[in-house]
């Protein structure tokens, strides 16, 4: 038995290189040949994305990926089509002697190609198209490459462009660096993509910034996809004994399953193979203690592994689609030619997904990967950045194998059992030369007794491998759902339950109803006021939040003691300064820097005061502390390199920027101040760094908006107003722009006490209000001023909603209110308003007039009618009035995939099957990922169907509709899964029409596929399991189900909301609709059990709150059971 541990280009871009910026020159000994840099534009056949929704997306209870789907402040990109056409691509090239690299700024910066030269592999995956789906945080989203994934997993920005710049070192290594800030929390991070003369790995350096006065959760997760197929092995540490889900919530052995996992029974299934798996499905490696990961083709004899510090980077997973027609599908969504995919994902301070760990204020955390390919390793048992070994024993003979990631001369391969020496050969070995060998063992040896190592030529170890006894662990308990808080026992409970919530941006549960119940019990416990202190910052509700964190600090400092931990402090000083109160924010800033955690966030916000009251001696003490605490801070840095220029020292100014950019080549804060400092001191070079800086900004609004932002905080207004004048062309100029830049304009006049504010207010009302969509705590401040600068601008008081709406909802809906009063014919307040009354108020009948006042104000917008027949379906409006609208414009709701579903979803609950199938068959649909409902629409107009005919005696007829129903056709996009719940239904509707056919046998078979395998769940497709059992004489076991459905749908109709902590994906229904489920759920249990006037009536209510309800409907239309 083998045992194994493994189971041509155009001009380069203009960047102003760092080793000019750093001092740095390039000596002659380092050949451009070594490692060549380029970038060129290519041609790449692309299925085109239609234009990002112009509609606020505001947060509505959305799961994505196991976290909130929040789309504000972003546009969505979700409506793609079927046009294909050929693009050019801005590609930047990495090669040397082993690999060559691509990347795509334009695409989220990820990497597209990595080739191993030494054997034509693509060591990462290869797309020849650029083929979105419907996969992303936002909507469009590419396979293949590598992709970014921070601060949260399929980033928001992954298919947009990013920042970019090239670096050149002394070493002769070259870097393509990548980045960006963020929007949602306004984290700024950037990649450093590096290859070095002489090695075959590819480093990437990664940093992520908190420029923001608050701590916000983060994960940071590489994540490549690699071509996959039945000879493809995932490589995962030999010391992982156990795989875990999404969450937690189930863990399986690895690597060979022994239970049931994801809905799949793995007992005795080797779960490293690609081919073993039938449906889409992730696997987190569990507790690894080593560095590496990765992946073989052992037909290619291939692969890729991945090398870095576990105890930073301790995330290792696989996700994959499957073998299975739901993996097909899925290929064939997302590329043309190039075949199934699986990805290799490696998580930096974070071990799944989701889970976030925690950033400061101004804390910088920085880490490094390594990705290299391999060959004739037949797996891996070990990995360091130098080499990789497998080892493996099969008939007495131990295979020994070693790659290396750069040319090691004179090196010594070794096998050892205690100290006595097995195998020792002096070899050459490098990226293109592996090494193999078989070695004979001795009788009695036992694979936990063999050491193989590579050594160099010195005698330093490269790598080395030790078989490790299985320790047989016993599986780790799954994580729970968070108890109500008036169950949970202690106050240090409820804290940690409310901070995990806030941790893993639950979309299930709300923190504060945890700290709230903390302050019931003990109002001055210090922990959940200031917990709930600044969650209310968060939110710009200052005044509540004050209130907290004051009372966090009386407790912490009764008897006139200083407190240990200065966090409370801290966040007052933030509220404090937000509401203008600068005195007393000192006093408070000054305090918390009693505490050395707070001592760099503390003195920058002190140092930001200082300056603003022109009292630069003072902010230059206070931001070098702060810089002392936290060297890695770049805001402060940028601050201090702004207060040696004001003070009139250039050439000091000049060389702290200089060595900013050395942290963060992207740093546009510390790049500005570089021109600035050199135009200062009258030197040339100033024009140069401005004009790169202005190249690597984009013509990007946003991030001269936040460049402006940081000046603004330290009251830097000249400085800001230069930067936002660049974005219009100068003063002269002042074309149209972003509303926001002239906003910010205005402001900034007016703090400097300039004349011009007004005209730049009265410019930014006339601006297109198109994706203006602002995000920053300033911005209300900024917005409030220019209403009362200039109270007829109703542009004003709608940007002031959407900042608004996600924090605080009800003044919110007084702005847009304001909006309205001004300026009744703008249709997307109308539009905002509705949805604001309906989540916030569950007042339908208002939002309902408002959104038919948007629709009537702009019919042209499909999206509308998607979000008005939400709003009608939670008021229980009857199908006639929906469906009229709907199909009235249906020219317009056709263009967008989710309103033509409820149309369609209408159609079959008006009994208009045909027509409805007829739609759905010649329309394309594209999926979100986790969506299936498409299909289930199309198989209950089937059924629907089948029922009339079957209820007409039309019974063959019936059976061809039955049978339709258990189809996918592959314009819908949805791929059949593994375990196919609607198929229990149809099954059992085919084994009734056989019945009545007279074909016994056909329908027992029918039957007996319906009732296999079970559901666990109370659903639908278990009351089809158990009336099949019933049909097969099992009636004890349907009996219990039908009791079990009973239960379960009359305690949600008491429990209220229920929604499921560990979902992936979901959207939040209405209490109506919620409602209706769950009468139609105990409705399916006392039918089951003949108690049939109870049903009806249960069916009836269902059909009252919900008249659309395609179940209830279905089931009253039913056949005989």
């Amino acid at each position: 038995m083998t045992v194994s541990c493994s189971q041509n280009g155009s001009k380069l871009r203009n960047t102003l290189p760092l080793a000019v910026l750093l001092a740095l020159t390039l000596g002659s000994q380092f050949a451009a040949a070594e490692v060549q840099l380029w970038e060129t534009n290519e041609v790449i056949p692309t299925y085109v994305v239609g234009p990002p929704d112009p509609n606020p997306r505001f947060y509505s209870g959305r799961t994505y990926q196991g976290a909130r789907a929040t789309f504000y402040p972003y546009p969505v990109l979700d409506k793609l089509t079927d046009e294909r056409q050929n693009k050019s691509y801005r590609l930047v090239y990495l090669e040397n002697e082993y690999v060559q690299l691509a990347v795509m700024p334009e695409l989220g910066g990820r990497i597209s190609i990595a080739k191993d030269k030494s054997n034509d592999y693509d060591f990462f995956y290869r797309q020849h198209v650029i083929k979105p789906a419907l996969i992303g945080m936002l909507g469009a989203w590419i396979s293949g490459g590598v992709e970014w994934n921070v601060p949260h997993h399929h980033r928001a920005t992954s298919f947009m462009p990013v920042d970019y710049t090239l670096e050149t070192r002394p070493d002769g290594s070259k870097t393509v660096w990548i980045g960006e800030t963020e929007w949602r929390h306004r984290l700024k991070w950037i990649v450093g993509v590096t290859l070095y003369p002489g090695r075959s790995y590819i480093e990437m350096s990664a940093r992520i910034f908190n420029r923001t006065p608050y701590a916000h959760p983060i994960l940071f997760w590489i994540n490549p996809g690699v071509h996959a197929n039945e000879q493809y092995q995932v490589l995962f540490p030999p010391d992982v004994e156990f795989a875990v889900q999404h969450g937690k919530p189930e863990f399986a052995h690895w690597p060979v399953g022994a239970e049931t996992y994801a809905g799949v029974d793995y007992r005795g299934v080797d779960l490293s193979w690609w081919k073993n798996h039938p449906s889409p499905v992730s696997f987190f490696a569990w507790d690894s203690q080593m560095d590496f990961f990765g992946g073989y083709d052992h037909g290619r004899q291939a692969g890729v592994l991945h090398y870095a510090d576990h105890h930073q980077v301790p995330g290792k997973k696989f996700f994959e689609w499957g073998n299975g027609p739901e993996g097909e599908m899925w290929t064939k969504v997302l590329t043309d030619n190039d075949g199934p995919y699986l990805e290799l994902m490696a998580g930096a301070w974070s071990d799944n997904q989701p889970d976030y760990s925690w950033l400061q204020p101004g804390e910088v955390k920085t880490w490094r990967h390594y990705w290299y390919p391999i060959r004739q390793l037949g797996g891996a048992c070990n990995a360091t950045i130098d080499a990789a070994v497998n080892l493996t024993v099969s008939n007495q003979t131990a295979r020994i194998a070693f790659n290396a990631t750069s040319q090691f001369r004179n090196a010594r391969a070794t096998l050892h059992t205690g100290k006595t020496g097995l195998f020792e050969r002096v070899i050459t070995i490098s990226p293109r030369e592996p090494f193999v060998a078989e070695v004979k063992l001795p009788e009695g040896i036992r694979e936990t007794d063999l050491r193989v190592s590579l050594l160099n030529s010195d005698g330093r170890e490269l790598v080395s491998y030790q078989p490790l006894a299985r320790k047989n662990s016993p599986m780790p308990k799954p994580v729970v759902r968070p108890r109500p808080p008036n169950e949970i026992q202690s106050n240090e409970e409820l804290y940690l339950t409310g901070l995990r919530i806030e941790q893993l941006y639950s979309p299930s549960f709300e923190s504060a109803p945890y700290y709230e119940e903390a302050l019931r019990r003990d109002a001055g416990d210090i922990r959940a006021n200031t917990a709930l202190g600044i969650l209310r910052a968060k939110e710009w509700r200052w005044a509540d939040a004050e209130k907290h964190l004051r009372a966090a600090i009386d407790r912490a400092s009764a008897n006139y003691i200083r407190p240990k931990d200065s966090e409370a402090d801290y966040y007052l000083g933030v509220v404090l300064r937000a509401q203008g109160r600068f005195d007393e924010a000192s006093d408070a800033f000054h305090r918390a820097a009693w505490g050395q955690a707070w001592q760099s966030a503390a003195n920058l916000a002190l140092a930001q005061i200082e300056c603003r009251r022109r009292n630069f001696n003072l902010s230059m003490e206070l931001v070098n502390r702060a810089i002392a605490a936290g060297s890695l801070n770049t805001k402060a840095r940028n601050l201090k390199s702004a207060v040696l220029r004001r003070l009139g020292r250039a050439e000091e100014a000049e060389e702290h920027a200089v060595g900013t950019i050395a942290l963060d080549p992207l740093d546009f804060g510390a790049l500005n101040e570089l021109a600035l400092a050199q135009r200062q001191r009258g030197a040339q070079s100033a024009a140069q760094t401005l004009a790169h800086l202005q190249q690597l900004m984009r013509n990007a609004p946003q991030s001269y908006l936040e460049l402006a932002a940081d000046y603004e905080q330290a009251g830097l207004w000249e400085e800001a107003s230069e930067v936002l004048l660049r974005m219009v062309g100068g003063e002269s100029v002042l074309s149209d722009a972003h509303p926001l830049i002239y906003y910010h304009l205005g402001y900034c006049a007016e703090m400097a006490g300039q004349s011009q504010s007004l005209k730049y207010y009265k410019l930014a009302a006339r601006m297109p209000p198109d994706f203006c969509f602002p995000f920053r705590e300033e911005e209300e401040r900024i917005l409030q001023t220019a209403i009362e600068r200039n109270p007829e601008d109703a542009r004003a008081w709608y940007y002031m909603g959407n900042l608004l709406f996600d924090r605080q909802p009800q003044r919110a809906i007084e702005a847009w209110e304001n909006s309205r009063k001004l300026a009744d014919g703008f249709a997307l307040v109308h539009r905002n308003l509705g949805l604001a009354y309906a989540q916030t108020h569950k007042d339908f009948p208002q939002a309902i007039e408002r959104l038919q006042r948007a629709v009537g104000l702009n019919p042209k917008e499909p999206r509308f009618f998607y979000e008005l027949d939400l709003q009608l379906e939670a008021a229980g409006a009857l199908v006639t009035r929906r469906l009229s609208i709907l199909t009235n414009n249906h020219n317009v709701v056709k263009l967008r995939d989710d309103a033509l579903s409820r149309e369609l979803m209408l159609l079959v609950a008006a009994g208009r099957h045909d027509l409805a199938l007829d739609i759905m068959l010649s329309h394309h649909f594209h999926n979100w990922e986790g969506s299936s409902e498409i299909h289930a629409l199309y198989a209950d107009a089937l059924l629907a169907r089948g029922h009339a005919k079957f209820k007409r005696r039309q019974f063959n007829d019936a059976f061809k509709d039955y049978v339709m129903a258990l189809e996918y056709p592959s314009n819908l996009e949805v791929g059949r899964p593994k375990r196919d719940r609607k198929a229990t239904q149809v099954f059992y509707y085919l084994g009734l029409t056989q019945e009545a056919l007279n074909d016994p046998a056909s329908a027992r078979e029918s039957f007996e596929r319906s009732a296999t395998p079970r559901e666990r769940s109370p659903s639908e497709a278990q009351f089809y399991q158990a009336m099949a059992l019933k049909k097969l004489g099992k009636t004890s076991d349907a009996q219990a189900i039908f009791e079990g459905l009973v239960r379960h749908g009359e305690s949600l109709l008491k429990a209220g909301d229920q929604p499921d902590y560990f979902a992936k994906f979901g959207e939040r229904q209405s209490e109506r609709v919620r409602q209706a489920n769950a009468h139609y759920l105990a409705a399916l249990g006392k039918l089951g059990m003949g108690r049939t006037a109870e049903a009806e009536a249960d069916l009836g209510k269902a059909i009252g709150l919900h008249p659309g309800h395609l179940g209830a409907l279905g089931l009253l239309n039913r056949p005989p059971l």
